[in-house]
């Protein structure tokens, strides 16, 4: 929601995709209108990949975007001996599929003209994989180099494609996953929050807001020469350099 937010307050204007309606009419209220921007949503299910693709090519049949922001929802936590093959077939449609389909049918657009900011809001776990995110870790990871060779393939169009590796932020999904490890563990939720926050150099969780800002830079001209990167924002919890 964050990024809608400050892609509105930049200017732009913003198309959301979710499968929450109700969410999706609060943000559309959120979102700066003073310059004459114009904002509207699709109702979309990443988790079904055959209506997802449906919606999402009658999208593009009747429109053109500059700016792609892949942001979807992560599987479920859990090791390598707790998932079976239909897990990661599941994962890999959810991460891998609608984000690489989503941005081919975009591309037609931004290359007839082009322009292009493709944007993959991604994690740190695809330097430094967690156990317990063994879904995330390896598809997300193939998203990523997927992109990279994306990147060197668009550069001659002026498209752009870049990633942000977050770490811990405040959001709903980090929540779930605290709830997760604090119940394996047998300890409380917050005893297991503090936990995480003490592996933070900063001694925090990032605002959402904060991702937002590096999301409107990459979409900026002031990014037009950064391309094929994969941009940690984690308060110096990454350890590799």
């Amino acid at each position: 929601m964050e990024i809608a937010v400050q892609f509105s307050r930049c200017g732009a204007d913003v198309t959301l995709m979710a499968r929450n309606e109700l969410k999706l009419q609060n943000t559309l209220d959120e979102l700066d209108t003073s310059l004459g921007q114009k904002h509207s949503y699709l109702i979309a299910d990443f988790t079904d990949f055959k209506s997802y693709k449906s919606i999402i090519s009658a999208y593009f049949d009747k429109n053109v975007v500059d700016i792609l922001v892949n942001n979807t929802q992560g599987p479920e936590a859990g090791d390598i001996l707790e998932k079976s093959f239909s897990d990661y077939q599941a994962a890999f449609d959810l991460l891998f599929q609608t984000v690489s389909f989503t941005t081919l049918s975009a591309l037609t657009g931004m290359k007839k003209n082009s322009y292009g900011r493709i944007i993959n809001v991604s994690s740190l776990t695809v330097k430094e994989p967690k156990n317990h995110l063994v879904l995330s870790n390896t598809i997300r990871t193939a998203l990523i180099s997927w992109s990279k060779s994306l990147s060197v393939e668009l550069a001659p169009d002026n498209i752009t494609v870049n990633s942000i590796l977050t770490g811990y932020f405040n959001t709903e999904r980090l929540n779930t996953l605290i709830k997760s490890q604090a119940l394996q563990k047998n300890i409380s939720f917050e005893s297991m929050k503090e936990q995480i926050i003490q592996t933070v150099p900063m001694k925090r969780f990032g605002n959402p807001e904060e991702y937002a800002y590096l999301a409107a830079f990459l979409a900026s001209d002031f990014a037009s020469y950064i391309t094929g990167t994969n941009i940690p924002i984690d308060g110096g919890l990454l350890k590799s350099i």
